[in-house]
């Protein structure tokens, strides 16, 4: 049986922060309203452990939101010792955060691996200045590049996020930026959509016409490339697109942007969309295409948008089949 990853989230919604990046409003990002401290950390896992399964299983308490390692170390440490309860008891298998590059030093890189810190991830967002600059993130490519080298010095999982569609951002530079991380050859990435969430500067930018976000389509294309750009280089993409929190998709925190509760699903789907086209010879009609069982869903589409696409675009009736010998993305088609 496969072994499922679980991460028990533990926000710490901007503590230590004193930059006002352009599109966070951490409150609203991360659902969370208060500071958190180590009884809520117990709070939290305990009861996240009792809804996980007990086999089969790899959990992991995840401390996100705002920058981990900007708040006091003795606050870090109060944290992570609660946390180091449950690792220590073998009831959790890791403790993995997020944090600035610009707020990685020796000094704090030994305390997360004292208290059994297993993954860092850093909010890279760009590599290029002038889009950082432009999103007031306060931090510039070279604090990317020394926070990797210290820490590539410890046994720490390392994974780098980063933005499109942030101000003064393009494709180009956006492709520029996965090139410039995939030199720094991080064990994971995340890609996330610029969104514009409400009581932030973007949004006051978006309301005057000084920004203009992406379009679903244009943010699944974008982020099509760089996914497949990561895999071609053997590094795993965990995540594509910001995960839903109850404030994200209820409250309607977000005001403009590619925001899709399956926005991943979109960027799978393009990409067989792309594979089966190249598969469909010139005359063809109708057509019995071949996936793994596994792949179904996304060679159909969200919505089925694929199989209509086809038979707009291309007046093509496709039957998605299947066939257990296929691997991942590996397409078969019988044209008639």
């Amino acid at each position: 049986m496969t072994m499922k990853t679980y991460n028990i989230p533990i926000f710490v919604p901007h503590r230590g922060c004193p930059f006002d990046c352009v599109f966070c409003n951490q409150k609203r990002i991360t659902g969370t309203q208060k500071e958190v401290t180590s009884d809520d950390v117990h709070n939290i896992i305990g009861e996240y452990l009792k809804t996980l399964p007990s086999k089969n299983r790899r959990i992991e308490a995840a401390f996100f939101g705002g920058s981990f390692t900007g708040i006091p170390i003795n606050e870090q440490s109060e944290l992570l010792a609660a946390a180091n309860e449950y690792l220590k008891k073998g009831n959790i298998d890791g403790i993995r955060l997020s944090t600035r590059p610009d707020y990685i030093d020796k000094e704090i890189l030994d305390n997360l691996l004292k208290y059994g810190v297993t993954t860092i991830e850093l909010g890279v967002q760009s590599m290029d200045d002038s889009v950082l600059k432009s999103s007031n993130r306060g931090h510039t490519r070279e604090d990317v590049i020394n926070a990797v080298k210290l820490i590539k010095e410890y046994p720490f999982t390392l994974g780098l996020q980063m933005m499109t569609g942030l101000p003064g951002d393009t494709d180009e530079k956006s492709l520029y930026t996965a090139d410039e991380i995939i030199k720094l050859k991080p064990d994971i990435v995340r890609i996330y959509p610029t969104l514009t969430i409400k009581d932030t500067f973007l949004e006051k930018m978006y309301l005057t016409g000084k920004y203009k976000p992406q379009s679903v389509d244009e943010a699944v294309n974008l982020a099509k490339q760089l996914l497949l750009k990561f895999e071609k280089n053997n590094i795993t993409v965990i995540r594509v697109g910001l995960q839903s929190t109850d404030e994200i998709s209820e409250n309607g925190s977000v005001v403009a942007g590619p925001v899709h509760s399956s926005f991943r699903e979109l960027v799978e789907s393009s990409i067989y969309y792309d594979i089966i086209c190249g598969k469909l010879k010139d005359g063809c009609k109708r057509a019995d295409v071949y996936v793994n069982p596994r792949e179904v869903s996304k060679a159909v589409g969200n919505k089925r948008c694929n199989i209509i696409k086809l038979k707009q675009e291309k007046n093509i009736d496709v039957k998605i089949c299947t066939d257990e010998n296929l691997e991942k993305r590996e397409v078969r088609c019988t044209c008639y």
